[in-house]
């Protein structure tokens, strides 16, 4: 196993853990273990004592678990948040952090499936427990199926051609590996190679992982979690998931009803949004770690 530092460069660590404006004896969950590097940071914070609940459904990340006994770790999604709060006897939080997307680790691990640049095999889970692999979606996804996928998680511009090459070139030739996948599509790529396999690949890593449908549950169970006061700090990586997070914290629901002449009550908001505007890595950030670009932090506090 790799070691802590180089498992994963740690995106906004200060902005976000100062999101959660840490109380030293507050219960603080953060909900995206992988390197530790949020994790370690609110316990410089804590007094003896605050604790950490600190979820992670990757096995890999397990062993940067900060030897501390503030620490309590689930190995588990944190779609089953208020479950394990429940089981280890906590009724509610001051904090949840979420640093959501795929850990520098995953993604230079070939073996995971989750890069670009190295083969491996076509996997993707994040919890390897879990029995949807990328490979079981391109053999056996339903074209029309697949060209709903791409286009609506991965955002692809011709995702009904992609999915029909996909149907087609899986008929005459086994795709085991991600580099078999990249020679399948080739013919049909858009654009620059690097941005339309990315896309690819995210569509692929989020239906294997059901992400969205995992934070969905999550930002609900906050709702619930946590203390008046308490405060949600969330690092999103695509306009996809940036855009649940803004709705939720806004509104407090999904699914908002137009109504131009304010006549129908309006729901009211369990969050009071402190971050307008998401915040954004400095460009210094931006400049040591690539991958923090897209990244963009958002803060509301439990009404």
């Amino acid at each position: 196993m790799a070691q802590q530092d180089f498992y994963h460069a740690t995106v906004m660590l200060e902005e976000a853990v100062e999101g959660l404006a840490v109380k030293p004896d507050g219960v603080y969950v953060d909900c995206t273990m992988g390197g530790a590097g949020h994790t370690r940071r609110i316990l410089q914070e804590l007094g003896p004592q605050g604790r950490i609940i600190a979820f992670d459904q990757d096995k890999d990340a397990w062993a940067n678990k900060p030897d501390d006994g503030r620490v309590i770790l689930v190995q588990e999604n944190f779609r089953y948040l208020k479950r394990f709060l429940r089981l280890h006897g906590i009724t509610a939080v001051d904090g949840i952090l979420a640093d959501l997307g795929v850990s520098s680790y995953q993604f230079d691990t070939g073996a995971r499936g989750f890069s670009i640049r190295f083969d491996g095999p076509l996997d993707m889970r994040m919890d390897d427990r879990l029995e949807l692999t990328a490979k079981d979606i391109i053999d056996t996804y339903s074209e029309e199926r697949l060209h709903k996928l791409f286009e609506r998680y991965g955002e692809v511009r011709n995702a009904k051609q992609l999915a029909k090459q996909i149907v087609t070139g899986r008929g005459k030739a086994s795709v085991y590996t991600t580099d078999d996948l990249k020679s399948l599509i080739d013919p049909v790529i858009k654009g620059p190679q690097h941005r339309y396999l990315a896309q690819v690949f995210q569509a692929l890593r989020i239906e294997v992982n059901d992400e969205l449908g995992a934070l969905r549950e999550l930002l609900e169970q906050s709702a619930q979690c946590l203390k008046p006061e308490g405060r949600l700090s969330i690092i999103s990586f695509h306009s996809l998931e940036d855009r649940l997070v803004k709705q939720f914290m806004k509104n407090g629901a999904w699914d908002v009803t137009e109504d131009p002449l304010g006549l129908a009550p309006r729901q009211r908001s369990p969050f009071r949004e402190l971050t307008k505007k998401p915040v954004e890595p400095t460009e210094q950030e931006q400049k040591n770690n690539t991958r923090a670009r897209s990244a963009k932090l958002r803060v509301a506090e439990k009404i």
